[in-house]
């Protein structure tokens, strides 16, 4: 098994993650705020699409899933819903609003495709690429990959905990 090998086994676990969501996404769910944190169920989904799509787009050079799919419109969260999460005030966070929960799930999938198809192209050796010299040391495309993955995985796995609590009256 190669490192190109290893990274499409791990791009195939948020997957899995995302599709246990289906069926459980309803308005109620995703505007879930435990503890009273600004981040919703909404918010986790819409993040984890956004951060894969916005990062990896900046790798291919290619125009964003969420502009390519119409996602922005589909899930009605205007220029707001076109920024990424990291840094979010509060208030910000909050606006993000989500009633379609297929919809915002099809967006998570549609980004993870296009992870899927990216490592299809890359060879080893492409890894080692620096991609990012504003970080001391500077980012190599192996790792900027991994942490696009790292981040999704922790997202959906906070996005999956949440919909298991049990539910108040």
């Amino acid at each position: 098994m190669d490192a190109i090998d290893l990274l499409r086994d791990l791009a195939s676990r948020p997957r899995h993650v995302a599709d246990s969501l289906r069926g459980r996404l309803g308005p109620l769910e995703l505007a879930a705020h435990p503890g009273g944190h600004p981040n919703s169920v909404a918010w986790l989904l819409w993040h984890t699409g956004r951060e894969i799509d916005v990062q990896l787009a900046a790798l291919t050079g290619q125009e964003e899933v969420w502009a390519r799919g119409d996602f922005g419109e589909r899930l009605g969260l205007g220029a707001e819903g076109a920024a990424v999460g990291y840094g979010h005030s509060p208030e910000q966070a909050r606006a993000i609003e989500v009633q379609d929960g297929e919809a915002l799930l099809d967006y998570v999938l549609a980004t993870l495709d296009a992870l899927e198809y990216y490592l299809d192209e890359l060879a080893a050796f492409d890894l080692g690429d620096i991609v990012d010299e504003a970080w001391d040391p500077p980012v190599s495309r192996g790792a900027r990959l991994v942490s696009i993955i790292d981040d999704a995985v922790q997202h959906l796995a906070q996005a999956s905990y949440v919909l298991g609590m049990p539910q108040r009256d």
